[in-house]
């Protein structure tokens, strides 16, 4: 019985898909590839800031072996202003492994997809339901949603528990005749339906099977522990100009933007005024020699990521020599062809 219940619940589900689904490109075709990239463009993304980011990828780099052969800080320019930037890094190294080590042929296998750069358990199985209908089901936030309404799960969702019971939930839902229209069916109706602030439970095909509906608690579901504690960071960011020419350094650290370009720039454990800047030796030693003629304190700027907050303050720095340690002399001119955080570009954009 509980079996003819799993079947009929995915069968109304995909039902509902088949009336409601977004016409998305990614969805016409059975490339892995364009699959590929549409699920780690997606991932910690809406589907309507993704999309131009989808378009922009697939005329670019129309297969394989352009995104493998491109220079890495084209991706990341390519990238800019989608945030995460680790996924454009991990595209980009498992497009050389494809090269490298399949000739170029996306992986069929579960475990090959499971082991490229930035492939976790949910892409894999979105990659080879959809593009081989191989039976593996997805589960992403809106399955987890989906999932812990319809059966009432008060589990959290982010504990070790949590996720395997989830798992073992969604491979049992799943309709191993059609699992890729199963995952993406599900997928969309969490996202459509399902939603995660006030669903319109009147309408909902699942409703006789839900049980937050029931006991009208959809909007207890799902169940998450604690969030992580935000950590706030002081950047003090410096536009040096000498004459047509402005520095900027690669962030090369493991640490958010790796990869990306800045100002030069220091770190502080707390906001501080411009006086007390000047007097620390880490200011001192990266402009003593630069022949500095005057600075002055442009703006702050909040940028808030998913647990940190960075608190920006910029400065425009005028000197007279260019003999800055660990930085590139470049063009101002040629500023915006360089990969840089959002919080960067908000600067270019509104100040200079």
């Amino acid at each position: 019985m509980f079996h003819d219940n799993n079947l009929r619940l995915s069968s109304l589900i995909i039902s509902w898909y088949l009336d409601n689904k977004r016409d998305l490109p990614w969805r016409k075709t059975k490339d892995p590839y364009i699959i590929w990239l549409s699920e780690v463009i997606l991932q910690q993304t809406r589907v309507n800031q993704g999309y131009n980011y989808f378009v922009k990828f697939v005329t670019n780099y129309p297969s394989i072996y352009y995104l493998a052969n491109a220079p890495e800080d084209e991706v990341l320019k390519l990238w800019q202003g989608l945030g995460y930037y680790s996924r454009a890094r991990n595209l980009h190294a498992a497009a050389k492994n494809i090269v490298n080590n399949y000739n170029g042929v996306f992986p069929i296998d579960y475990n090959d997809v499971l082991t490229l750069n930035g492939v976790g358990e949910y892409t894999a199985a979105a990659i080879v339901s959809f593009a081989y209908d191989l039976p593996y089901a997805v589960v992403d936030g809106n399955v987890y949603r989906v999932l812990s309404r319809v059966f009432g799960i008060d589990t959290p969702i982010n504990s070790t528990q949590g996720k395997k019971i989830f798992r073992e939930l969604a491979d049992q839902l799943l309709d191993k005749s059609r699992p890729g229209l199963h995952n993406q069916a599900i997928m969309e109706f969490g996202a459509l339906q399902c939603v995660p602030v006030s669903p319109n439970c009147t309408i909902c095909p699942a409703t006789d099977f839900c049980v937050a509906c029931a006991k009208d608690k959809v909007k207890d579901y799902p169940v998450k522990r604690g969030r992580t504690k935000v950590r706030n960071r002081y950047f003090h960011y410096f536009d040096v100009r000498l004459d047509d020419f402005t520095f900027v350094r690669k962030r090369t650290d493991n640490d958010i933007w790796k990869n990306l370009y800045e100002f030069p720039m220091i770190e502080t454990d707390e906001n501080i005024d411009t006086e007390t800047l000047l007097k620390r030796d880490d200011f001192i030693g990266l402009f003593n020699q630069s022949g500095m003629k005057s600075i002055s304190h442009i703006v702050t700027m909040k940028h808030v990521l998913s647990h940190q907050v960075i608190h920006a303050s910029f400065y425009k720095i005028l000197i007279t020599s260019d003999k800055i340690k660990n930085v590139d002399k470049i063009h101002s001119d040629t500023l915006n062809d360089y990969p840089v955080s959002r919080l960067i570009h908000r600067y270019i954009d509104e100040m200079m």
